[in-house]
Formats: C-alpha cells, structure tokens, sequence
C-alpha cells in the first residue's frame, strides 16, 4: 500500500507511478466526465464500474446508469454495470437509517461500492481502483479515503487510487461538460434516506472539505 498524504491537503492530482488502467467507481454521468477526461489526457484508460445499489427508486437509478453508459460509450471507453441489489445494501446501512448525511450511514455505503469495485479490478487484472465520489462537494473526503483503504485490506491485489478529484480546475470542467453533454443531474446523493436532506444541502457547507 502506498503512503499517501491525506486527500484533502493535496492541491494537484497524481498519478500513481506506472499506473496506465484504472478501474472508476461511477457515481453517475456528471461527477465522472471531467475525471475521465482529465485520466484520458494523461495516459489512464478508465474502466468505469457502476456500483450503486444505494440509489433509490429504481427508476432514478435507471435514469443515472443510462446516462453514464451513455458517456462511456461516447468516448469508446469499457463501461460494467453491476446489478441493483437495493435490498442487499439496506442490509449493510440497518440500524443507521435516521443518520446525517456525512455520517456512519455513508460512510459503510461508500465501504461496501468501493469493495465491490476493488473486487472487480482485480477480476479484470487491472489492479488499481478509485471513485468519482471524491468530487462532490457534499462528501466527505475522509470517510471516501477510508472506504477505499479498508477496500484495498479486504481485497489481495488492490490499490485504491486516494485521489481529491475536486482539484485541478475539474469542479469547474464537469459544469462545462454537463451543459454539453445536456446530463440528467439529480437533486439528491441516491438513497432514500438522502431524499429528505435534499434542501438543507443547499445550504450545509460547513463540513464539504473534512
């Protein structure tokens, strides 16, 4: 496992050295194209992996995942759904329903996808893994660096990719892209749960840079 300095003190994205693939743990169609982009400029092909079980309804979760692979196929990059397993992630979250967003809820939510995503690189013989949920400005970097370290111990032949992909002028690039590419961008992180947070997220920014 590399040392790497914890992702929200880092002012410039890096690639890890020899990394030429990287499996991108794909929250949706906004928050990855300005990453893609950047990773295809600098001599990464992305696989994108869309693991997102904690999206609710289905309907909503369809919407998002057409829109990402309608990306993906856009740039002539490999793109892997894995299956809605709605059930299966409210398993892993009982008992912190009624949690904050940013709190214990998210952070074994974030633990679960990006296990599933190591897992998968592995499985594709690309090794190295990283997420898109690192962009937004409603998580939090510290809790997403974790999910990924205990993805990469729970995963022999892993390597999370800790990356602060809000840097780089890329917050301002997926804007960009958004408007261009006419995404669907919802309103809400995905689970039911979050639903109820949609207004106060306007206004909550006291904690986007922990």
């Amino acid at each position: 496992m590399l040392n790497f300095a914890p992702m929200k003190t880092r002012t410039a994205i890096e690639v890890p050295s020899g990394v030429e693939r990287v499996l991108l743990h794909a929250c949706c169609a906004p928050c990855s194209s300005a990453i893609v982009e950047w990773m295809l400029v600098n001599g990464v092909r992305p696989t994108i992996y869309y693991c997102n079980p904690n999206i609710f309804p289905r309907e909503e979760y369809e919407t998002r995942k057409a829109e990402s692979k309608r990306h993906a196929e856009s740039l002539g990059i490999e793109w892997i759904d894995e299956d809605w397993d709605h059930e299966g992630w409210l398993g892993c979250v009982k008992g912190m329903e009624g949690e904050p967003e940013r709190g214990s809820r998210c952070e074994e939510c974030f633990t679960m996808r990006l296990t599933s995503a190591a897992h998968k690189a592995v499985e594709l013989g690309i090794g190295w893994f990283t997420t898109t949920l690192a962009s937004s400005r409603w998580k939090r970097l510290d809790q997403i660096e974790r999910a990924g370290l205990a993805a990469e111990a729970a995963v022999p032949g892993s390597h999370f990719w800790a990356q602060n992909w809000r840097k780089g002028g890329l917050q301002e690039r997926r804007n960009q892209l958004l408007k261009e590419y006419d995404f669907y961008n919802q309103r809400y992180c995905g689970c039911e749960f979050s639903m109820r947070n949609e207004d106060n997220n306007k206004n909550d920014d006291e904690n986007e840079n922990k």
